[in-house]
């Protein structure tokens, strides 16, 4: 049996995509909702594109990009503004809800890993982009399977989200857990990453699973070989483009990297 880490402390997952909804679908499949009922159609894509973000930012960085802009003056005769994306956030979080119940999860391997790392005497933190009302949607089904993190810290906690590293020093405060370099961090997106670096983390992208891939465990088994590799690897350039220090395919593939960053510590 592996021994305690000797510098690592504590280690911070991310939720969708990460440690539940395999593929990251729940909100891909929103954002594309609320823009449908808004008259624009966005693709998988684009609504993937700004993912990690606060939901807010998320829907005021899809207006912004310059074919989504064109659908949306088109559609409505004037460029998007404050007003539209309050509408839209609000339209949002009532959808996320009801999406969420079918989304919640726990991605293969995930407890097992949560249950080593505590063995071997980390802390465990989460951080999202979801608000504290949509994680209470599926927190108790999550600890049925077995999955429950020391600390949840949403985007409503702190005045900015990620790329911000605010949420990161919030759950390192919760979990008494310094420096910041002795804290990995582990997500499925860019943001995410970048959030990790500006804290001061480790950070550890997470591939097939995730955000990037942003396919359900049978569309992805359901690939050629080529293919899947394909979608790894690009996955894998956009998270180390990111800042990411290793990446990995799942949260189950953690233990080896802990153990790389705990022998660089």
């Amino acid at each position: 049996m592996a021994a305690p880490f000797k510098h690592l402390k504590a280690v911070v997952f991310d939720w969708a995509g990460t440690t539940v909804d395999y593929g990251s679908r729940a909100p891909a499949l929103v954002f594309r909702e609320i823009f449908r009922r808004e008259g624009v159609e966005i693709s998988f894509e684009q609504a993937r594109g700004p993912m990690g973000l606060a939901k807010r930012d998320h829907i005021a960085a899809i207006l912004q990009l310059p074919e989504i802009a064109a659908r949306w003056e088109q559609s409505h005769g004037r460029a998007a503004g404050d007003s539209d994306i309050d509408r839209m956030y609000h339209e949002f979080l009532p959808l996320q809800k009801e999406t969420l119940a079918a989304h919640c999860d726990l991605i293969p391997g995930v407890s097992d890993a949560v249950a080593e790392c505590r063995r071997r005497g980390l802390r465990i933190g989460s951080t999202t982009g979801y608000t504290h009302e949509l994680v209470d949607v599926f927190a108790a089904r999550v600890t049925e399977q077995g999955y429950s993190p020391d600390c949840v810290i949403c985007a409503d906690d702190v005045p900015q989200g990620r790329p911000a590293p605010w949420m990161l020093l919030e759950a390192a405060r919760q979990l008494d857990a310094y420096p910041l370099r002795h804290i990995v961090k582990v997500d499925d997106t860019a943001p995410g990453i970048e959030a990790a670096i500006n804290a001061g983390c480790w950070a550890v992208g997470v591939t097939r699973t995730g955000n990037e891939v942003g396919l359900t465990e049978a569309e992805f088994a359901a690939l050629p070989a080529d293919a899947q590799a394909a979608t790894i690897q690009s996955a894998t350039e956009k998270l180390m483009a990111a800042g990411a220090h290793f990446t990995i395919e799942s949260v189950a593939d953690l233990g080896t990297i802990l153990d790389a960053v705990d022998s660089r510590l």
